[in-house]
């Protein structure tokens, strides 16, 4: 539940890195719908192309550093600490919630994931 993973996601308009906890799964109805975007999953080559200094499957959470929009689930809100991975599968970033919340700054959030 603390560990915080980011799905890029994008269409027409561009690229929306869309933070979740790793425990979840992602509702793309409920995103679309939130912001009459439809909203697809990038493929493997946006990603490596996106995020070139890190790890595939390895993206951190915050796609403000590589300029893409990001908007974060309800349920990281709700945690005392947060993790996620620093662009590699060998290290781990630790942040307290309030720390979390202050990284993510004035993005827009809402509830659009489920729990697996």
């Amino acid at each position: 539940e603390e560990l915080a993973k980011g799905v890029v996601l994008h269409d027409g308009e561009g690229y929306i890195m869309a933070v979740i906890p790793a425990t979840h799964h992602i509702q793309l109805g409920k995103l679309r719908k939130k912001y009459q975007r439809y909203l697809s999953l990038a493929d493997e080559k946006d990603l490596h192309e996106l995020f070139a200094d890190c790890s595939v499957g390895a993206v951190p959470p915050i796609g403000k550093a590589y300029n893409i929009d990001v908007i974060f689930d309800d349920h990281l809100n709700e945690c005392q600490d947060v993790y996620f991975e620093a662009g590699d599968h060998t290290d781990l970033v630790h942040v307290t919630g309030k720390d979390f919340r202050t990284l993510m700054g004035n993005v827009s959030h809402g509830e659009f994931s489920r729990h697996m």
